[in-house]
């Protein structure tokens, strides 16, 4: 099948394109409003852009919380969700007044940042203290609030140490979550973790090859 974005004459149920997209990491997003509300929310369209500086982007439907908030005060974080606290990030994506804390709904307990004001999921494994450093406005499709592009600077990184092990992050420990289309979801974990060796190039740099087994700590 094929099918065109501008129309969106797929034939399907539904949209696929965020099932195509997959897995997505979710960014558990906390900001705080001027006079000191918290919101919490989580997304999908979520990622890593650069380790240096590291940075982080994530887009949020216009008129959201998150949104304003941070246009407002240049600060959030951004907390790992975790298989361990898949129902609290769930329920905190309700979409309740702004009046009401998704900390506050979820019995989600917070933990002070050291560099921002807004506090972190305090039994998230780690979570990122970030400020802003662009928005960028998406293109409007008729009929659809669209989007605003969210780029932070991370300037802080807690890490639970319980997940650190032999100078390295345990990932699998951790089991992140991942997004995948419709309401699926999916778990890291090191039933389904892998790790392989990058090709190595031969001295004319005209030759790779691969090394076999899993990855040999070393960065090439």
């Amino acid at each position: 099948m094929f099918y065109t974005t501008d129309t969106r004459k797929h034939g399907l149920k539904f949209d696929p394109f965020k099932a195509l997209v997959v897995p997505r990491p979710i960014g558990w997003v906390s900001t705080m409003n001027e006079n000191g509300h918290a919101n919490l929310a989580p997304f999908s369209f979520f990622n890593a852009i650069s380790d240096s500086p590291p940075m982080l982007m994530f887009s949020v439907a216009n008129g959201k919380d998150t949104v304003n908030n941070i246009m407002a005060t240049k600060e959030c974080t951004c907390s790992f969700a975790s298989n361990a606290l898949v129902d609290e990030m769930n329920l905190s994506s309700a979409a309740v007044t702004s009046e009401i804390s998704e900390f506050t709904l979820g019995n989600i307990e917070t933990a002070e940042s050291e560099l921002v004001k807004p506090a972190r999921v305090a039994n998230s494994p780690a979570a990122f203290e970030c400020k802003l450093w662009k928005t960028i406005e998406l293109p409007l499709v008729e009929g659809r609030s669209g989007y605003t592009t969210i780029i932070v600077h991370v300037a802080g990184v807690y890490i639970d140490d319980t997940y650190v092990k032999d100078g390295l992050v345990d990932v699998a420990a951790m089991q992140p979550l991942a997004r995948l289309g419709y309401m699926d979801y999916a778990v890291i974990n090191e039933d389904n973790m892998f790790s392989l060796n990058r090709p190595e190039v031969d001295e004319s740099g005209t030759k790779a090859t691969l090394k076999s087994g899993p990855w040999d700590g070393v960065y090439k």
